[in-house]
């Protein structure tokens, strides 16, 4: 049985997502589809790659991940098709990719562009899973993508006693996630007290394991099901109350014991 993951910035709101899925299934007919989002915000693949890295393992081996995001308006309007780890991929050309994979030197197809047609996603996507699922190996859908686009983000950074990082992301529930993985956070800081300063509230002194070890309407930090640190107010809304935003630095200061 197919399995199809759709992830773009196309909204919920217009026809365009309902017609790419239309597509798809007249053409691989039981093809089983998931929506991992179509809220992400805007041309913003930094987002679309955080929420997609963190769930597309849990889908069976050979399902297609078909990724919309920045595309059309992209100066190369290149999609690739990239086969790993059991999975395949398709996403423009725009370091998507890389980002998701955490990796360098991917070997991606290079798909056909349907120049005319008035909605090329749709095509692009809709074609690529029909010659999947119906046999055709990943290498014959077009020729070596070559080089493809690398896109740099802002990393943590460290010294003995000190992480600064940033926002990358705020989710549903106004939780805020920093970019410090738990290894990072645990490398550095050697079980050591520990001190998150961010703007010019109160520092968390405590890495707490579920929102309900603090009382409701207080402050926390924990890990979340993704690795990642998080920001959060039991029962509250984190960024709003505590104004923060993509790309606001955070620092977590280390004391020696």
């Amino acid at each position: 049985m197919p399995f199809i993951t759709l992830t773009s910035d196309l909204g919920l709101k217009d026809h365009y997502a309902a017609s790419i899925k239309g597509a798809i299934l007249s053409r691989t007919p039981g093809a089983v589809l998931v929506d991992i989002s179509h809220n992400v915000s805007n041309y913003n693949i930094v987002q679309a790659a955080y929420i997609f890295k963190h769930c597309w393992q849990n889908f069976p081996p050979g399902a297609l991940h078909l990724i919309s995001v920045n595309d059309l308006g992209a100066a190369s309007r290149r999609f690739l098709l990239l086969a790993h780890k059991a999975h395949f991929f398709v996403a423009p050309d725009n370091g998507l990719l890389p980002l998701i994979h955490d990796e360098a030197g991917l070997s991606c197809v290079e798909l056909p562009w349907p120049e005319g047609h008035p909605f090329p996603i749709q095509e692009v996507f809709a074609s690529v899973a029909a010659r999947l699922f119906s046999g055709e190996a990943p290498e014959s859908l077009g020729p070596n993508a070559g080089q493809i686009r690398q896109r740099l983000i802002l990393q943590p950074v460290i010294n003995k006693s000190q992480i600064r990082g940033s926002v990358i992301y705020i989710d549903h529930y106004d939780n805020v996630i920093v970019n410090v993985s738990r290894d990072l956070f645990e490398t550095v800081g050697k079980d050591r007290p520990f001190a998150l300063f961010f703007k010019r509230h109160d520092p968390i002194t405590e890495l707490s394991s579920a929102y309900a070890d603090r009382p409701i309407g207080e402050p926390l930090c924990l890990f979340n099901s993704a690795g990642m640190l998080e920001i959060a107010i039991h029962m509250g809304k984190a960024a709003s109350l505590l104004g923060l935003k993509i790309d606001d630095t955070i620092q977590i200061d280390f004391m020696d014991l």
